[in-house]
């Protein structure tokens, strides 16, 4: 599987992986290149956590309306 995933509307996921688990970075890019780190995680069941993903959407909203 890809170590990255286009989420839809601009918004991405990385899926590292390490010692303790399964980590997870949700990031959005801006213009001029940037990165922005919206939200991380560790994930502990097989499904995307909802909570989660509500956490970067609106973080990311934030980010495109200011």
């Amino acid at each position: 599987m890809p170590h990255t995933k286009a989420m839809g509307d601009g918004l991405f996921e990385m899926r590292p992986k390490g010692r303790d688990g399964i980590g997870r970075a949700l990031y959005c890019y801006l213009k001029g290149k940037k990165i922005i780190i919206l939200h991380v995680f560790i994930k502990k069941k097989q499904t995307r956590p909802l909570k989660e993903l509500k956490i970067a959407r609106t973080r990311l909203q934030g980010i495109n309306n200011g």
